[in-house]
């Protein structure tokens, strides 16, 4: 029956070529997708997807549903849509929200005869706060059996991990004076921020080589005659493991309030963006998709790439079985995150990488809605890395 899957795909597939394109020429920024998002949603739609726009009070996010009427598992098949300021879908954000809505789409058409049901989630600003942090946290993956969504990159590689991450600001106030006249009046709010700097980098001596930490001083002053009496650094901080990373934070957050103390200034700590969880890889499922990937694609897939990256993938990796595989754009060695990316997901490579994307994540779905064997294994390996 899979053979059904090529020939559903094919109906469709200039049609997500042209959103892929449309969303490619007007890029938009994590939140803010509310014409891609409705792209998305419009072809959902036109294939009877039931869809409930702006859940977990984002109002570009979306959850659309096809129910078989029949039991069985629930796919999930991940959208993003996202782009970079300045760069556009240097990522490949049109190419996954295309192929996660296509998979969901073209299987679809013969669910009806298998069972189950079809979940496609648009999950906005994986860029900056990722939608898929909350909806980890607030149920939107109860009712999931398995989560898949597939990365475009310069080659294939199979699902790996990912980094840890928190996105944690520090803002010290001191007391402003003329920095000349009268510096004993002053508390340098910068010397915090820099007392900070150094405090980490003396830090960095005793961490394991998986650990990231990098910042900037956002905010240091406004005239260099005037005391600054208000400085901000933020950082993201990175771990191969959440558990080992809440330790490494609280490191952090005693060199700032040590830092205080030194220099005589109070200290603000918050988070500046959403927090993302390590990526655990389900193995089972991710040979399954591999498997399918290299019936639907003539390109090599290579072992998980080494990564220091961070992903809010990673939150769903631990309420559901979940892979994030990347699927190659036929060009080694191209970068992402850079126009010359964007502009690759354009060309004919990147339409056959949205073709066969969107067929081995169909393909998948298809495995696990009809065999209870693959399923089992695959919720045996997710409670045993619970």
């Amino acid at each position: 029956m899979k053979n059904l899957l090529d020939v559903e795909l094919q109906k469709i597939e200039k049609s997500l070529w042209k959103i892929s394109k449309e969303m490619y020429e007007n890029p938009e920024l994590g939140d803010q997708e509310f014409e891609s998002m409705n792209l998305l949603v419009t072809l959902l739609k036109e294939h009877e997807f039931q869809t409930e726009i702006g859940i977990v009070g984002r109002p570009t996010a979306f959850k659309s549903v096809f129910n078989s009427g029949k039991p069985g598992p629930t796919i999930a098949y991940l959208a993003e849509y996202d782009a970079l300021p300045g760069i556009g879908h240097g990522c490949g954000h049109n190419l996954i929200g295309t192929m996660s809505v296509g998979a969901g789409i073209i299987l679809s058409k013969i669910i009806n005869k298998i069972g189950g049901s079809i979940v496609v989630l648009g999950t906005p600003a994986e860029e900056t706060n990722g939608a898929k942090v909350p909806m980890s946290k607030k149920g939107i993956f109860d009712d999931i059996d398995v989560a898949m969504i597939v990365h475009p990159s310069d080659q294939s590689y199979i699902s790996g991990d990912s980094l840890a991450m928190d996105a944690i600001q520090f803002a010290y106030t001191g007391k402003s004076s003329h920095a000349s006249a009268s510096p004993e009046e002053g508390i340098n709010a910068l010397d915090g921020v820099i007392q900070l700097f150094n405090g980490i980098n003396a830090l960095r001596e005793h961490l394991p080589s998986d650990v990231r930490i990098h910042g900037i001083i956002s905010e240091g002053g406004k005239a260099a005659n005037v005391v600054p009496d208000f400085a901000v650094g933020q950082f993201y901080i990175r771990a191969k493991q959440r558990a080992y990373l809440d330790k490494v934070v609280e490191k952090v957050i005693s060199i700032a309030q040590g830092a205080a103390l030194m220099t005589g200034t109070t200290v603000e700590i918050s988070n500046y963006e959403l927090s993302y969880d390590d990526m655990i890889t389900n193995q089972v499922l991710s040979d399954c998709f591999t498997n399918n990937l290299q019936q639907t694609s003539k390109l090599p897939i290579n072992e998980a790439k080494q990564t220091y990256g961070s992903i809010d993938m990673g939150n769903v990796s631990h309420v559901v079985p979940a892979i994030h595989p990347y699927i190659g754009l036929n060009k080694p060695g191209l970068i992402a995150h850079t126009k010359e990316f964007a502009a690759q997901t354009t060309t004919e490579d990147g339409y056959e990488t949205l073709k066969t994307g969107a067929l081995a994540l169909a393909y998948t779905g298809y495995d696990v809605l009809t065999d209870k064997k693959l399923l089992e294994s695959i919720q045996q390996e997710f409670q045993r890395n619970k």
